[in-house]
């Protein structure tokens, strides 16, 4: 770097602490804080340091992937199995248990989640499209003077 302050950046932490941290899930400003750094000094690291970019792009692969998947199951419905603490009778006023009972669970599909999905993937066949044309032509303005009542 040709003169001002020496960088932060330390070549074998910081890319290991950008990753963690998209792994969990923050934001470019979240990461910044952690890291004791202004937001503008982390996007000036992704350009500089072609490692600290690769290694927020391989942090954010993992926790993408689950939200995709849990969008997809989202749109599409989903069983899963459940369970339910039932109290159980032990006969004619003897005394009762719990016991558990399991059961499946249907979760219906999410129609919020579908077109969400639909407009992403398939933005050639469900965006939201607005062709709105305005044509305009001599504008014309009569001005009348009633004085009748006044």
């Amino acid at each position: 770097m040709a003169g001002g302050r020496p960088s932060k950046y330390d070549e074998k932490l910081h890319p290991r602490l950008a990753k963690a941290y998209a792994m969990a899930g923050l934001t470019d400003a979240q990461m910044a804080e952690e890291m004791g750094i202004a937001l503008a000094t982390l996007k000036n690291w992704k350009n500089d340091f072609p490692e600290f970019m690769a290694a927020l792009k391989e942090g954010k692969e993992e926790p993408d992937a689950k939200v995709e998947k849990s969008l997809f199951r989202q749109a599409l419905g989903y069983e899963y199995e459940a369970q339910k603490p039932l109290v159980v009778s032990d006969g004619s006023q003897v005394g009762s248990h719990i016991e558990i009972a399991k059961y499946r669970e249907r979760v219906a599909p999410n129609v919020t989640a579908q077109i969400f999905w639909l407009k992403n993937r398939r933005p050639d066949r469900w965006r939201d499209k607005q062709d709105i044309q305005v044509e305009t032509g001599p504008l014309e303005i009569k001005v009348t003077h009633e004085t009748e009542g006044i």
